[in-house]
């Protein structure tokens, strides 16, 4: 007899691990879509599984709770949001400035056309503990970012070590209120008025430690 672990059965050509992974994936989507249309507190589990098409067994093959699937929902459109940002940055060459300038283009376009999107990151990201905690962290993940390309366009003297995560945060957490203030229509700002001020932003806060 063999003693040799039975390989998880194939349907379609697909493994179980695979189906399990497509399953977590149409769960997670289905989240962002929730999350973002109808608010935090209109995401149940059960909306989440009918957007889905899937029972909720399967909700919990892949989350302990709502709040891991909220969670989910917030990372995988963060990590979109930077996966915009930073394409456009390598796909565009020439002055610090111009990359910054197509990093924010880029950007802002990416939450006119996604609205329901944005709100996820934006909006609906501080309407629950674990959200606004998961916030936060991610926001320290963005300042680092911001840091890392003003140290690669504007030279390691851009932002001293000391200050460097402050003013990342700085330059993160108001340019998220202003997209959201854009996004909610509390202001009237076109995509080039609300780029040339991030860029604006950027530029001085990078160059008040050059010229210090």
């Amino acid at each position: 007899m063999s003693t040799s672990p039975e390989p998880s059965r194939r349907y379609g050509g697909r493994s179980a691990d695979d189906r399990r992974t497509e399953r977590r994936a149409r769960l997670v989507a289905a989240t962002v879509d929730v999350l973002g249309g109808r608010g935090e507190g209109g995401t149940t589990m059960s909306l989440i599984c009918s957007e889905a098409g899937l029972t909720e067994r399967y909700f919990y093959e892949s989350f302990r709770g709502r709040e891991a699937a909220l969670v989910a929902a917030l990372d995988t459109v963060s990590d979109e949001i930077a996966d915009v940002a930073v394409q456009a940055i390598e796909r565009t060459g020439g002055t610090a400035t111009a990359r910054v300038t197509a990093a924010l283009t880029a950007l802002v376009t990416w939450v006119d056309e996604h609205p329901v999107r944005a709100r996820v990151a934006l909006v609906e990201s501080n309407a629950h503990p674990t959200l606004r905690a998961r916030r936060r962290e991610l926001l320290g993940i963005f300042a680092d970012l911001v840091v890392t390309e003003a140290t690669e366009l504007y030279g390691p003297s851009a932002w001293g070590r000391d200050r460097a995560r402050a003013q990342g945060l700085l330059y993160v957490a108001g340019l998220a209120e202003l997209v959201t203030a854009r996004l909610a229509g509390e202001l009237s700002l076109s995509t080039d008025e609300l780029v040339e001020i991030g860029s604006a932003a950027f530029e001085r806060l990078a160059r008040s430690t050059l010229d210090a």
